[in-house]
């Protein structure tokens, strides 16, 4: 088997997180760690990861972007995020929230990557636009004239994209699992803590 390309990562760690007491929702923790560090574990041997969003702590060696206009949206982030990946021929693009995607999920991505981009479909058939892998110069041309505030499903909607429907085990948290309001959060502490048995929080 051949080995992979090389791929960079975007994380997109934006949105004021307003049903959660406008905390910085990629620095609340879940199970002992942020979800920005889960993130960007799961991106292990990317190069460069680059998170997009407000200041807020990164690891060394991760670069913080930030979107213009700030709080324009995934549209802009994304695009400001790609324009710091340089010439890197691959990209993954996660969100910030998602404290129980995985290494091995990430690998599995790219080894599916055909056409334009590959991306995670959940168990409810629906696609997870922020969880996948893709062409680099695909997903630049695919933005370029995107206002602020478009939605992300209408930019890559006409793009070449194969989906993947990932295992779960009984027991283990989906990877697609999110927080997006305080029970969902209160649930996947719950999961990580072992309160609860893993499933979609999210």
């Amino acid at each position: 088997m051949s080995p992979l390309p090389p791929f960079a990562a975007v994380v997109l760690a934006g949105g004021r997180a307003a049903r959660l007491g406008g905390q910085p929702k990629p620095q609340l923790d879940v199970g002992g760690r942020s979800m920005l560090d889960a993130v960007l574990t799961a991106l292990d041997g990317a190069a460069p990861r680059v998170v997009v969003g407000p200041p807020q702590p990164v690891p060394d060696g991760v670069r913080l972007v930030r979107e213009q206009p700030p709080g324009g949206g995934p549209v802009p982030a994304l695009a400001a995020g790609l324009a710091a990946v340089g010439g890197t021929e691959v990209v993954a693009v996660l969100a910030a929230d998602l404290p129980f995607v995985t290494h091995a999920l990430v690998g599995e991505l790219r080894e599916r990557l055909t056409g334009d981009g590959v991306l995670v479909v959940d168990d409810t058939g629906r696609d997870q636009l922020l969880l996948g892998v893709w062409r680099t110069a695909v997903l630049r041309t695919a933005l370029q004239g995107a206002r602020p505030h478009t939605p992300l499903r209408a930019v890559l909607s006409p793009l070449a994209v194969r989906r993947y429907r990932p295992p779960v085990t009984a027991g283990v948290p989906a990877p697609w699992t999110d927080c997006d309001t305080p029970a969902e959060l209160a649930r996947a502490r719950a999961v990580a803590a072992g309160r609860l048995p893993g499933g979609k929080a999210g």
